[in-house]
């Protein structure tokens, strides 16, 4: 019985690697740019009511981030040239995301997570890379980043270097991909001193402040009770797709429920399968 489940799991997979390989790679860069990535949390303005503004989509984000060691707003990632990335190539897209590098040599901020972006298919790369130069360019010049001291990033483990497509057909494996590229580690460890605990991965326990007033990260860890160790598949699923707990409460953003609600079934799975390998931590 457990061979023949097994056997259904490795298929599944591999019916959504030729699902993912059958997409346009602008479809598939607009699947992951408006879906796990969730860049249009940081790079899309927003509305009354704080609703994207779909008309000038990822021409910057509206908030600014101010840390010790930077302040800066989110990007201007459409195709105009004068106040946008029109006149970066290709590779300079890539090095941005993946090295965290402009196209003179100067770092990003790295609360673009380009450290977990290191992981990335070289297919998934390239979808990227063909969605952002498919949008229409919007003209908004967005200020400049201030930076005030050495810039560190985090790599969390295992995402020191691309992974393969072939990989893809383990459903763990697939899942944490998917949960590296949707960088939810970055919220759901403990900082210290500025810099993630990978130490204590999917601990949970850093504020967010904004509108809703204070959010804290939970504890994704398969911990039975600190943790969600004994929530079902579909518990886990609700949480991120609607932000809403096993016991029926609302979650409070920053969390892109939303966004994340236009994945598919199976990638939720693999996501719920890799969180159920993440060692307990109370």
């Amino acid at each position: 019985m457990m061979m023949r489940l097994g056997l259904i799991a490795i298929a599944a997979a591999a019916v959504t690697v030729s699902a993912a390989s059958a997409q346009t790679p602008i479809e598939r860069g607009s699947y992951l740019v408006n879906g796990v990535l969730t860049c249009g949390n940081c790079h899309t303005p927003r509305a009354k009511g704080g609703v994207f503004d779909k008309a000038r989509a990822f021409s910057g984000g509206p908030q600014t981030f101010d840390t010790p060691t930077f302040t800066v707003k989110g990007s201007n990632i459409t195709p105009d040239k004068e106040t946008g990335i029109g006149s970066w190539s290709e590779a300079d897209i890539k090095r941005a995301l993946t090295e965290g590098l402009r196209p003179n040599g100067t770092q990003l901020a790295p609360i673009m997570p380009y450290g977990f972006y290191k992981v990335f298919t070289a297919g998934d790369l390239d979808a990227v890379v063909a969605y952002l130069r498919s949008l229409p360019a919007v003209s908004n010049k967005v200020q400049p980043p201030v930076y005030k001291a050495a810039l560190h990033v985090d790599i969390p483990p295992g995402a020191e270097k691309p992974m393969t497509a072939a990989a893809m057909t383990d459903a763990v494996r697939r899942g944490f991909y998917l949960v590296t590229i949707g960088h939810c580690m970055e919220c759901h460890s403990p900082r210290v001193k500025g810099r993630s605990d990978f130490s204590k991965l999917g601990r949970g326990g850093e504020e967010f402040k904004g509108p809703w007033g204070i959010s804290v990260s939970r504890n994704i860890t398969s911990h039975k009770t600190a943790g969600i160790g004994a929530w079902s598949d579909a518990e886990i699923k609700q949480a991120i797709t609607k932000g809403v707990r096993k016991d029926g409460t609302k979650l409070k953003p920053p969390m892109g429920y939303d966004l994340y609600a236009t994945m598919t079934d199976i990638d939720l799975s693999a996501i719920v399968a890799y969180l159920r390998t993440v060692p307990p931590l109370e």
